[in-house]
Order: C-alpha cells, then structure tokens, then sequence
C-alpha cells in the first residue's frame, strides 16, 4: 500500500515541472512584456488547437503526415530489418556491405531530398521515400550489429543439438537480437516525424509541416505552435508504443 501512495505521489511529481511551466507561459503571454502575436498565451494556443479541430484543416493536414510516415516507416523498418538480418548472419555479406552501410548511416535523410527531388520530383513519393531512407539505414545498422553480437556460444550449442542454420537464426539469434532492432525502432519511429515535418516544409504543399508555412507566411505563431504540439506528441506517442512493445515482446529476457 506504501509502495502504490509512493509510485502515485512519483508519478505526481513528474508533472509538477510541466504545470510549473505551462502557467509561467500563460502569465509571460498575458502580461504584455512580448507582443501576443509573437508569444500567445497557452489558453489561446488551447483554443486555436480546439478551432483547428472543429474546422478540418488540422485533422486533414495530420492524416496527411500520419499516413506518410505509417507507409515509409512501414517499409523502411521491414526492409532494414530483413537487411541487417542478411548482413548480420552472412559473414561474407557483413564484410561487403558494412562499410557502405556505415558510410551512407551517418548522412541526414534531408541530405537526400535534393537528389530525390530530381530522381522523382515534387509528389506524394518524395516524402515516403524519405522517411524510408530515415529509416532503413539506421534499423539495418542496429539489426545487423545485434545479429552479428549475439554470442557465437549459443550458436554452437544449438549446432550441436541438431538445429539447422535457419531454426538457429529464427529461434536463438533474432530474439537474442531483438534488444538493438528495438532500439533502431525506437529511435527511427521518433525521427521520422521530425524528418517528415521538415520535408513538408521545404517541398510538399500538404501536412503539418505546410500548415507550419503557411502560418509562418501569415504570422500565426498560434497555428505554429499547435503543430509543434502535435509533432511532439507524436514523436513521444510512436516512442513509447516500441518502448511497450519492447518490454512485452522481451519479457523471457528478464526470467
């Protein structure tokens, strides 16, 4: 019973510095000291948000993003983790595509946008194909590395019981691995909507990242401000779901 006052009165806690926060917002907003128009109050930035809503234009530019980083986070995480599986177990693959994997990991998915803005142009592929780029290398490097780490004892056990080199890699190595490809996931899940909301930004005439524009262009730092919420909660929201998905799927671990 202790232990349940003290979790809650912890979990209270970590709100205090948010409450704290949010009303010194609203005091500096409506106390005149920076012009309204330059720092609206949280109150009006509520409202707006609710106006938005009610209107259509935050929920339609939202599905627009959403949907584009469901489709290219989608198929960049399959296909990473189908990649680094490969390079990963094959030793001879792993010795060929690690350094190109290593050397195209560190570059920005916006550093592509250029050259994908002239492989495919300004359409509804462009930004999938970033977030895809923002996704696969990163998850291929992680999956890889957790494949290629796993510890060459248990393998040789599972050879010596009988198993054969695909039953090892499903049943020992991959959920031996699952530790990094969740952490690639994890951290990619977030990123892609940053990478999506600036790639909206600089070249697709829809979603959060156009409405943040088009707000810019007419002064509505409100508007602004209401699309840096929803980016902030859904990068926290698509993290903590792997973060779950995670602790569940890797239960056995902690047996």
């Amino acid at each position: 019973m202790i232990n349940i006052k003290k979790e809650k009165f912890s979990n209270f806690i970590g709100f205090v510095p948010i409450i704290i926060f949010l009303l010194i917002w609203e005091i500096i907003g409506r106390s005149n000291i920076v012009p309204e128009e330059i720092f609206p109050p949280f109150t009006k930035i509520l409202k707006e948000f609710f106006k938005l809503i009610k209107n259509g234009i935050l929920l339609k530019n939202f599905i627009k993003s959403l949907t584009r980083v469901l489709i290219g986070f989608t198929l960049g995480s399959i296909s990473g983790i189908i990649a680094g599986v490969i390079i990963g177990w094959n030793k001879l693959l792993n010795k060929a595509f690690t350094p190109i994997i290593s050397i195209l990991y560190p570059i920005p998915a916006l550093g592509w946008l250029p050259i994908l803005m002239l492989w495919i142009g300004i359409n509804e592929m462009l930004p999938i194909m970033i977030i895809f780029i923002c996704s696969f290398f990163p998850i291929t490097y992680n999956t890889a590395y957790g494949i290629s780490s796993v510890d060459k004892k248990y393998i040789e056990v599972a050879y010596t019981l009988g198993a054969t080199k695909i039953r090892t890699l499903i049943m020992i190595v991959f959920p031996l691995a699952l530790g990094n490809i969740f952490t690639g996931l994890r951290l990619e899940a977030g990123m892609a909507w940053r990478v999506i909301i600036a790639a909206e930004m600089i070249a697709i005439p829809t979603g959060i990242g156009a409405l943040m524009m088009r707000a810019e262009s007419l002064v509505r730092m409100d508007i602004i401000i209401v699309s840096l919420l929803v980016l902030s909660i859904m990068t926290f929201l698509f993290e903590r779901f792997f973060l779950y998905l995670e602790k569940i799927t890797c239960k056995w671990k902690k047996l």
